[in-house]
């Protein structure tokens, strides 16, 4: 099942995605949702964030070619960052870099949508709190980042991070191919078999340090090629079985 969120008539609404409709309803997949019987066009809808987190828990250096790319080891436990839930853009929008940063960069990651709240949960129980997996750019000020040698600034700028296009709870994430195209050139390609830590152990430890909660996200980082974004860019990631996700870039 794909769960789309999406604006049609002045209104958002929930839908599920079938071949190129879109079945209407109320409420939303966290929550409770029912079936309108509305169907809707995807191509007449205007195409949201999936969620809208309160939280982005993302994970730095989770496959071993990004670490050795930016010259570090391979951390023995998640090395954890947050993004704010007003960094999030849809489908389509603009990523705007800051005019305090002259080295903006893409790092194209799987995301985790959580389905309900989860608090201290072991990874066996973890699929039990997804409700399914998108695509993620983690937008980077590179140069802030390098300067203050920390994440919250660097990564927490409006804008910086583009969700969707959709969620797709049926999704295995255990061997997919992920890959990132900037103006139609593939910078970034893996595979997430690769990931240090996996989607299930992610949500866990995280569980361990916070509450996560409904519509929350984990991004579980990024392979090796990331590299600058410019304004007119056109950035793309594309994950095998769930979609792929494409924003352009202007200036602040």
């Amino acid at each position: 099942m794909r769960w789309v969120r999406y604006r049609e008539g002045g209104r958002t609404f929930y839908g599920v995605l079938e071949d190129d409709r879109l079945r209407e309803g109320v409420g939303d997949p966290f929550h409770g949702w029912r079936e309108n019987g509305h169907l809707v066009a995807l191509s007449a809808a205007h195409l949201l964030a999936p969620c809208e987190p309160t939280k982005i828990v993302a994970v730095g250096l989770n496959y071993r070619d990004h670490a050795a790319e930016m010259k570090k080891a391979p951390p023995e436990e998640p090395l954890l960052f947050i993004k704010p839930g007003t960094a999030v853009i849809g489908p389509g929008e603009q990523i705007l870099g800051p005019p305090q940063s002259k080295q903006v960069e893409f790092e194209g990651e799987l995301a985790i949508v959580i389905g309900r709240m989860c608090r201290r949960i072991t990874p066996g129980d973890a699929l039990d709190f997804i409700l399914g997996y998108t695509c993620m750019i983690d937008v980077t000020a590179r140069d802030i980042q390098r300067r203050e040698g920390q994440y919250t600034r660097a990564k927490g700028f409006d804008t910086f991070a583009p969700l969707g296009p959709w969620i797709d709870t049926a999704a295995d994430p255990a061997d997919l191919e992920i890959e990132t195209y900037v103006n139609g050139e593939r910078r970034q390609a893996s595979r997430t078999s690769e990931l240090i830590f996996s989607p299930a152990f992610l949500v866990s430890f995280i569980s361990q340090v916070m509450t996560l909660l409904p519509g929350d996200v984990v991004s579980t980082g990024t392979p090796a090629g990331v590299g600058p974004l410019h304004p007119g860019d056109v950035v793309e990631v594309r994950i095998e079985s769930i979609g792929a996700l494409r924003c352009g870039v202007g200036g602040a």
